[in-house]
């Protein structure tokens, strides 16, 4: 990495709101140490891939690895994906709220089951939250009590205003939001794990800066950022 010969230049990225803390951060610790200045949009995943494929002026995108891949082969994006974290979905309640527990799939199930109202985002937690409630035979059971976050809000929101007792989202998403509590991950054997990559897009014209900070991201330098924000270094 030798971002000090970056100093003056501003590099703009887009990314999915589970990495808006995490990348908010680094981004500013970044321009102080090395002089480049990072212009981050963060959106609903679905939406910054979308403004990815039309070309919008952005330098590099931090997705969930699975989006990267696809804008790679798109040609939106240069090959060769930086992997940046490791993120695990979590169950949030209300401060005030029951706190059931989801120690175990079975535990889980039962609290799923109990809820008044589940609150679940759109992109892969949400979709790997669907495939659960298949597994489990109680996906029908759950379609009346079902809400989605809007793209871009996150569903500790929808707890915290008592739209949903139970809510599930990336941890990174849920962590050190007001009014709600992370009761903790899913179970291990029902986890998702999801991977945020990076990639430069191709319109890009500074791509040695962008790569540079790319590199800055998934050096172990930033691993206890990563943690405090609860993701894990790749």
């Amino acid at each position: 990495m030798s971002g000090e010969r970056y100093v003056g230049i501003e590099v703009a990225g887009i990314g999915s709101m589970a990495t808006r803390q995490l990348l908010a951060q680094l981004a500013e610790r970044y321009q102080r140490e090395l002089g480049c200045h990072v212009s981050m949009t963060s959106i609903g995943g679905i939406e910054a891939a979308r403004r990815v494929q039309t070309g919008e002026a952005f330098d590099f995108a931090v997705l969930a690895s699975g989006a990267i891949d696809r804008l790679i082969e798109t040609g939106h994006l240069v090959a060769g994906r930086t992997d940046v974290a490791r993120s695990r979905m979590a169950v949030a309640v209300a401060n005030d709220g029951p706190r059931p527990d989801i120690t175990s799939s079975a535990a889980l199930r039962e609290a799923v089951l109990g809820a008044s109202r589940i609150g679940y985002s759109t992109g892969p937690s949400g979709d790997h939250l669907m495939k659960l409630f298949a597994d489990w035979g109680i996906a029908e059971k759950m379609v009346a009590r079902l809400v989605q976050a809007p793209p871009g809000v996150p569903v500790g929101r929808l707890i915290a205003e008592g739209k949903v007792a139970l809510g599930f989202q990336q941890m990174t998403e849920l962590i050190n939001l007001p009014d709600i509590v992370v009761l903790g991950p899913l179970p291990e054997d029902v986890q998702l794990t999801t991977v945020f990559s990076a990639a430069i897009c191709t319109v890009s014209r500074r791509v040695d800066a962008a790569q540079d900070l790319l590199s800055f991201l998934a050096s172990e330098a930033t691993s206890e950022v990563k943690r405090a924000f609860g993701m894990e270094p790749v």
